[in-house]
């Protein structure tokens, strides 16, 4: 099942598409042979037919609940994701705000780490899996300990100042905040959700094919396939946070980034009284 959880999140969503929707119509076309098979031996019968429009009906409607299932699934990881987005440029600025009142030069050095961080952090949410998200890790991952040993540094400074403690408590949020994004990013729709989502449309095409049997009946059942066949991949893309045309918006950490940028350490001086003349 990690074979195929790893090829849901890597591979392009057209062959997706396509393999699923050929696995539906070959299905579907090998219910229809079926049912010409048993059409020459069964009499017509009204009666019949009322009970495969019905068991048609249910299928129907038992895929589209299943499909709305695992939509909702992936539809609250996309929440979650896109949630965690702006808890951490809120962590971020509060913190690089509040750095703005400890003393030289830790001051400077706190401040240039989160402009940094927030940098990387927004290359790394972007980057697909390669080199450039490797080294965007690897750096997100040693700025973490950096900012924490400069903390420690500057701790002593601070220790007499009510702030302190605000200080170091919108610190751990913003690294906190980096595992929960990590975790955010690694969760998603249990892969059996989607096997069994997979088995239900082929056995649902069979039956279509099966109960609409001739040629304006297969048109219709493979205009419904493509259509809950799309509806599948739209699951599956909503479900790919790095690899999928669907993400959650980094607009939040490109306002802060901005933000940061346009207002410097010195930027919060303005309103400093001018030290007394000798």
């Amino acid at each position: 099942m990690s074979l195929l959880g790893q090829w849901l999140l890597s591979a392009p969503l057209w062959l997706i598409f396509v393999i699923l929707f050929a696995g539906s119509v070959i299905a579907a076309q090998a219910g229809a042979v079926l049912r010409h098979k048993r059409g020459a031996r069964l009499p017509a019968s009204d009666k019949r037919s009322e009970r495969e429009s019905f068991a048609l009906s249910t299928v129907m409607g038992l895929l589209a609940l299943l499909i709305g299932f695992t939509f909702a699934l992936a539809i609250d990881r996309f929440d979650q994701r896109r949630a965690n987005v702006v808890l951490e440029a809120n962590a971020i600025g509060t913190t690089y705000l509040r750095a703005q009142m400890l003393d030289e030069p830790h001051r400077a050095r706190i401040s240039r780490m989160l402009v940094d961080y927030t940098d990387n952090r927004i290359i790394l949410a972007r980057a697909q899996p390669g080199p450039i998200r490797s080294r965007s890790l690897a750096k997100n991952d040693a700025l973490l300990p950096d900012l924490w040993a400069a903390t420690v540094a500057a701790f002593p400074s601070m220790k007499p100042y009510v702030f302190s403690s605000s200080f170091l408590e919108t610190m751990n949020q913003m690294i906190d905040m980096d595992t929960a994004r990590k975790a955010g990013r690694l969760a998603s729709v249990p892969v059996p959700v989607f096997i069994l989502l997979f088995i239900y449309q082929l056995v649902a095409a069979s039956m279509f094919g099966y109960v609409m049997f001739d040629m304006r009946g297969q048109l219709t059942s493979t205009w419904l396939l493509f259509l809950f066949t799309l509806s599948v991949v739209f699951v599956v893309d909503i479900d790919r946070p790095v690899t999928g045309l669907i993400q959650e918006s980094q607009r939040p950490m490109l306002e802060l980034q901005a933000s940061m940028h346009a207002n410097p350490p010195q930027a919060y001086d303005r309103l400093k009284p001018a030290p007394p003349v000798p």
